[in-house]
């Protein structure tokens, strides 16, 4: 494809995805993979508010929480910095989703410092080493770039750009089997075949990085210094030996880093065309409920 057809693309999916209403699917009905937890040892997952994150417990991520909480899972609120990794002894699992820097706040624009201070990167990555879990999401600009810093302590480095998959047609992303971007690993136990993602970032992973969703020549990143808003001269990035997810051991914890948001939710989006609907309740994404649950399990494994 294109530069100049993905740009057309790219600043169709701006219209519906940036301009337009967004709201939590209220319709969204949480499906129930298996009973993973009894309540009285059920893991608790923590969701990240501390860092003026784009998707929280309450906005944007509730249907998340939903469908955790129908499997089994305790879901919490952290509102706290983790400047004493204290705060984290509660949790079983971190989730930090596109969290950003003030500066950025309303102001998609380069440059994008990270959300996270030294102090606060080096105590999280030392609560994974010690056993902890980090489900770390950044979505495209700004978010990888508010989330370097913390993701390169542990060997990953965000492109902070707009990534897609070589393909024709505007429809999300699918990795799946068939076109060799969805890996084998053991959580998906040979039944998840596809998996959907919704425009997101694109990350460089260490070596002992276990891929799960995997870019190949030919598919790109382009890297605006303002956020949607692209030019014949954008700088363009080949995603070779890129990853949009990937989970890894890290000293006696895990960690799980994706670069997209929409997959792990459910929103209605709506604009002059109609609603439309983005993430778990999408007829393009039937299997990202069952994946979400799967990776949930992995973490706490």
């Amino acid at each position: 494809m294109s530069k100049a057809l993905f740009i057309v693309l790219i600043n169709f999916m701006f219209i519906w995805s940036v301009s337009a209403q967004q709201r939590p699917d209220t319709t969204f009905i949480p499906e129930i993979v298996e009973p993973l937890f009894d309540v009285s040892v059920a893991p608790v997952i923590c969701i990240d508010s501390a860092h003026n994150n784009l998707h929280t417990l309450d906005v944007g991520f509730s249907p998340f929480a939903r469908l955790m909480k129908a499997n089994g899972f305790q879901m919490r609120d952290l509102s706290s910095s983790v400047s004493n990794r204290e705060v984290l002894l509660s949790c079983d699992i971190y989730a930090i989703i596109n969290p950003l820097h003030k500066s950025n706040l309303g102001n998609w624009v380069l440059p994008n410092p990270s959300a996270f201070t030294e102090q606060e990167i080096k105590e999280i990555n030392q609560w994974v080493n010690q056993g902890g879990r980090l489900f770390l999401v950044a979505d495209h600009m700004p978010f990888g770039g508010a989330a370097y810093d913390l993701a390169h302590s542990f060997g990953f480095e965000f492109s902070n750009g707009f990534a897609r998959l070589k393909k024709e047609g505007n429809h999300p992303d699918y990795f799946s089997r068939q076109n060799e971007r969805l890996e084998e690993h053991p959580m998906l136990a040979g039944e998840i075949q596809s998996v959907t993602t919704f425009t997101g970032s694109a990350f460089r992973y260490p070596e002992e990085a276990e891929l799960i969703l995997s870019f190949k020549k030919g598919d790109i990143s382009l890297e605006p210094e303002i956020a949607w808003q692209f030019a014949d001269t954008t700088k363009t990035i080949d995603l070779e030996n890129y990853a949009q997810g990937a989970v890894m051991n890290y000293g006696k914890g895990k960690l799980a880093v994706f670069g997209e948001a929409a997959m792990f939710t459910a929103r209605d989006i709506t604009n002059e065309n109609g609603t439309f609907k983005v993430g778990f309740n999408s007829r393009l994404a039937p299997n990202n409920q069952r994946f979400a649950v799967r990776l949930m399990r992995y973490l706490v494994e």
